[in-house]
């Protein structure tokens, strides 16, 4: 077990860091491929979110994971220094247990981030970055996740990002009731907000995306008016909040746009809540009078005052967390011990096949049942004598004392490194490694 990440999220840097590393979706395959062409990197998985990006590796000795995000993203190192952190092995192990199961997000217990860890290994896994041991430890945070949620009240008044956009929305106007709201982006997360401004009293829904079927669809199931994208400008005016969540690259709305918007609203102030990364609403547009921009890290203030009974369960279920580290990592030591087990039986079996050809052209002809049972006898003799060495090499494993265990059972066997390489001992040692 080699594991280590390195990242930065919503804990390690703020959104002007976050939003520079972000990996939108259509390249996040590309960014898979490069970071496994990394140096020492054996496989890989990049994640990133509105509230993350990280690279989770099994690596040998001498990979550097910090070249990766200046290579990749074209920033310098200094930029990041103080701002990501690094784990490795059980850290790592931990890490990704706790991202999965949503102990690690903005809102503790919200469900979208399970979804999204799962969606970055299907694409690492998809192009064959992903073998044995990240396979191992992904299925596994998967079924941790599943434990938590079933176990622990964490995400049973789980909110979104989305959600908590519009109680910023209602607390800035007290009811949404009678207000007109303009959704730029017709993603997941524009639909989740849609769900929760419907559910409390928004009178009117705008949406608007750049692949206009995407927007009527989504106006459709709520209710809504589609926009097209080229009226985008033209009809903001008339919203007092506009919600943007689109993976644009570079702001849709920029500081000419709010003095447009301001002009032909007469003043009326307007609201922006920008949940996306990179930013949709560029920050000099908060510098104008009449209009606010909230973004994704000014939604955690609101998470937070939401949060306290979320993360009393958070407590039972980062024991939960804790107790899979332990059983995961005895799991993994004990791969260590299969290639020694798999050359021992292969050496005794050697030696049981060499003495039956040696006694059979003594015995003459022997019928099938006498081939049998000497079959059965010598397999019988074979099994018992590697009991003990088999069972006590398992046993130990997360010992330790396991390498020594190990060592003393190599020498009385004779077992030399040639053996251990053989087709079998060689395929454990691959799950080891990977």
């Amino acid at each position: 077990m080699n594991f280590k990440l390195i990242g930065i999220n919503h804990n390690s840097a703020p959104l002007e860091v976050r939003e520079r590393l972000s990996v939108p979706e259509a390249r996040l395959p590309e960014a898979v491929r490069y970071l496994v062409e990394q140096p020492g990197v054996e496989e890989g998985m990049v994640l990133s979110t509105c509230n993350r990006v990280e690279v989770l590796t099994t690596v040998r000795q001498e990979a550097d994971l910090r070249k990766f995000f200046p290579g990749y993203f074209g920033v310098s190192q200094d930029s990041l220094d103080g701002h990501w952190y690094e784990f490795e092995q059980r850290d790592a192990v931990r890490h990704v247990f706790r991202v999965a199961s949503s102990l690690d997000s903005m809102v503790v217990g919200e469900p979208q981030i399970l979804g999204q860890v799962k969606e970055a290994y299907a694409v690492a896994r998809g192009i064959g970055a992903v073998h044995s041991a990240l396979d191992a430890l992904l299925s596994r945070a998967f079924a941790v996740a599943k434990r938590v949620r079933s176990e622990t009240a964490v995400g049973s008044s789980s909110i979104s990002i989305s959600a908590v956009a519009v109680q910023l929305a209602e607390k800035i106007f007290g009811s949404l009731q009678g207000r007109t709201v303009f959704l730029v982006g017709a993603g997941k997360m524009a639909e989740l907000a849609a769900r929760h401004l419907t559910a409390n009293g928004a009178a009117r829904l705008l949406v608007c995306n750049r692949t206009h079927e995407r927007a009527v669809r989504l106006a459709e199931i709520f209710g809504g008016e589609a926009i097209p994208y080229e009226r985008l400008y033209e009809t903001a005016e008339c919203a007092d909040i506009v919600l943007t969540s689109t993976g644009a690259p570079d702001p849709i709305f920029r500081r000419e746009h709010g003095e447009m918007l301001l002009s032909r609203r007469r003043n009326r102030p307007m609201f922006f809540v920008d949940i996306a990364v990179p930013r949709n609403v560029h920050p000099d547009v908060n510098k104008l009078d009449g209009m606010f921009v909230y973004d994704v890290d000014d939604l955690q203030l609101v998470a937070d005052s939401n949060s306290a009974e979320r993360r009393k369960e958070a407590q039972r279920a980062e024991q939960i967390v804790e107790t899979e580290v332990e059983r995961f990592a005895a799991r993994m030591k004990s791969l260590h011990v299969v290639p020694t087990i798999l050359s021992l039986q292969e050496y005794c079996e050697t030696i049981r096949q060499a003495e039956i050809d040696r006694i059979r052209g003594r015995l003459g002809k022997i019928s099938p049942e006498q081939e049998a049972a000497i079959e059965a006898m010598t397999r019988g003799i074979i099994n018992k004598l590697l009991h003990t060495p088999i069972t006590t090499l398992k046993s130990t494993a997360a010992s330790p004392e396991a390498a020594t265990i190990e060592d003393v059972i190599r020498r009385i066997f004779n077992l030399e490194p040639k053996n251990l390489d053989s087709k079998s001992g060689n395929s454990g040692r691959k799950k080891t490694e990977d």
